[in-house]
């Protein structure tokens, strides 16, 4: 078991989780709160290794009462992209496309699976998330398939930390659509993120121009 979890935090880091527990103010998270027009949904994303085909980190993004992603030991960030417990908001198309491309590289992609749910278990999703707290590195799909296993109907989802075990589970799940997302840009995840921050803090700066 030992030598599971020291892989494990190996391997995760690489893909994207981390220890980074960042804790945004009410304010700042209700200037960005966004909810998309669309229904409400749950969608698993999976970063999975190019080469061997073994996931490497978990999360949920959830379109409830406001859209969100559950980001688990997560390393995603961005200057405009407030944080609490492993709980990133503001998510925008603008942001999503940020989140994605910032994982997905020449050593791994992403797949994200989408289902639609009713405002009733979006809402339950959101508000587990928001009260699970931070989560310890490795634990990212632990904590996922633990907090899907309480929202009704996802009962049958088995509580793993193995993320293409969670994906495989997820994609039973009836009306599941599934994406893959590939980028071939440079497999340092740290130039990922802080070239998406720049874009993000960029596209920031413009829609506040605009809106003067």
């Amino acid at each position: 078991m030992l030598r599971f979890f020291c892989l494990c935090a190996v391997l995760l880091a690489v893909a994207g989780c981390a220890t980074k527990q960042p804790f945004a103010d009410g304010e700042t998270i209700a200037a960005v709160s966004y909810r998309n027009p669309g229904p409400p949904t749950l969608a698993l994303y999976t970063m999975v290794s190019n080469r061997t085909g073994k996931g490497g980190h978990t999360s949920l993004m959830i379109n409830a009462s406001e859209r969100v992603i559950f980001d688990p030991a997560g390393s995603f960030y961005s200057e405009v992209v407030p944080e609490r417990n492993d709980v990133l908001f503001g998510i925008t198309p603008g942001v999503e496309l940020a989140y994605r491309g910032a994982h997905a590289r020449s050593t791994y992609h992403v797949v994200i699976q989408t289902v639609e749910v009713t405002a009733e278990q979006a809402e339950i999703a959101y508000r587990l998330a928001l009260s699970n707290g931070a989560v310890p590195g490795v634990y990212c799909t632990n904590a996922t398939s633990s907090l899907l296993k309480k929202v009704p109907g996802f009962e049958k989802i088995d509580i793993t930390f193995y993320p293409t075990r969670l994906q495989q589970q997820f994609g039973r799940i009836p009306g599941v659509r599934t994406e893959e997302y590939f980028e071939n840009d440079s497999p340092d995840l740290d130039k990922g993120l802080a070239e998406g921050n720049a874009r993000l803090v960029a596209l920031r700066q413009q829609e506040a121009s605009a809106s003067e």
